[in-house]
């Protein structure tokens, strides 16, 4: 019973910062104004066989209301045909440029050299790295950097809408914003007076010129697979805010095409926090299966297994009706598919398994892949 307890508790403080999470999370405003002048923004896109989405991507960046930016494509050694696609765009449209990437030096992880060449070449006040498979409501770049410059940030990144193809993205890609919207703080970080880390995901990273240099832009976190983390680790250790948003208005994110590459880049997050502490991975996955996965054992043991009710019944009962309650509140905010939340358990399954695969993989010194990149425990790269 003292379980069950704790359990439940421990659930209703995730809900309250959950709550005070969505509360806090400002969002890009269709009537937003911009500054006069308006500074040159410097919309930078990493690609790297991108020939599914690059096209879109670019064509919803031309689609700015903005009216002064300029858009920067490296094609990242690419196998397929994008470089193709972005030459005959950047051909008529004199906002775009085309720089092919140089070889990976080995101390470099793929998209942190990428961006670093980017950034080397890039004319503007404001630097903003874009993912080539995100698409972009006209509006976005008057409307961030409105809140950029009301926040006085030095780093703005937040919550893009995720997309998916497949019933089996439907389920699992919705988690990761649960998992983290249900424990990391945000709206304490964000409230504190003294420069706290935030969250920066990768998809959309807006930096103002003068603090991406000083805190030493990609170069800082080149060995880095997640970098998007430890840029914000960086901004923060060189005493600039960083701050987190709620982007799905304006941004959407189509990250995987298949359930393969899904599958990749889940391993590729967990052996990336195997690679900062094995024990923090572990306990993650403890902590997340206590809380998040379990209740639905113990409902189904409850109301299906057992003839006779237990004691804990309505505790079980009330742990599961608030996991949804979660799931509710963040999908309905995120505009994620209903059927994410009915088949949690099997999306939550996944995430587990990705996590016990990538910290088994890097137990054993096996590496992971990305990009058809290798990255092995030898290599400086983590």
């Amino acid at each position: 019973m003292l379980y069950q307890v704790i359990i439940a508790a421990g659930l209703v403080t995730f809900l309250i910062n959950l709550i005070l999470n969505l509360r806090s999370l400002k969002t890009p405003r269709r009537n937003s104004r911009i500054p006069d002048p308006a500074p040159l923004i410097s919309v930078m896109v990493p690609a790297r066989d991108e020939e599914a989405n690059i096209g879109a991507c670019l064509e919803s960046l031309q689609k700015q209301d903005y009216p002064n930016y300029e858009v920067l494509v490296l094609d990242d050694n690419s196998a397929d045909n994008t470089s193709e696609i972005v030459g005959d765009m950047a051909d008529g449209d004199n906002r775009i440029r085309l720089y092919s990437g140089e070889p990976l030096p080995e101390d470099w992880a793929g998209k942190p050299f990428a961006c670093y060449q980017l950034a080397q070449r890039a004319k503007g006040d404001w630097l903003l790295f874009v993912d080539a498979d995100t698409i972009h409501a006209p509006h976005m770049l008057r409307s961030v950097l409105s809140i950029a410059t009301e926040l006085k940030t030095s780093l703005l990144s937040g919550f893009p809408r995720q997309l998916a193809n497949s019933f089996p993205q439907k389920i699992a890609i919705p988690v990761l914003y649960f998992v983290i919207l249900s424990w990391l703080p945000l709206w304490w970080l964000h409230r504190s007076r003294k420069p706290r880390p935030s969250l920066a995901i990768g998809q959309f990273l807006l930096f103002p010129r003068e603090a991406y240099w000083k805190m030493g832009g990609h170069e800082a976190v080149k060995s880095r697979i997640l970098e998007d983390v430890w840029l914000g680790v960086e901004i923060n250790r060189s005493g600039g805010r960083h701050v987190a948003i709620d982007l799905s208005p304006v941004v959407s994110c189509n990250m995987y095409r298949s359930i393969g590459a899904m599958w990749e880049g889940f391993i590729k997050w967990m052996y990336s926090v195997a690679a900062m502490s094995r024990l923090g991975l572990f306990a993650m996955l403890v902590a997340g299966y206590f809380f998040f996965l379990a209740p639905f054992y113990w409902l189904w043991h409850e109301y299906i297994t057992l003839t006779d009710p237990s004691v804990w019944r309505g505790v079980v009962l009330f742990q599961v009706a608030v996991i949804l309650l979660m799931r509710g509140l963040i999908d309905n905010r995120f505009k994620e598919p209903v059927i994410s939340a009915i088949l949690h358990p099997f999306g939550f399954t996944f995430l587990v398994a990705s996590g016990l695969y990538a910290g088994g993989k890097r137990l054993v010194g096996a590496g992971v892949s990305w990009k058809k990149r290798f990255y092995g425990r030898e290599s400086p790269v983590e």
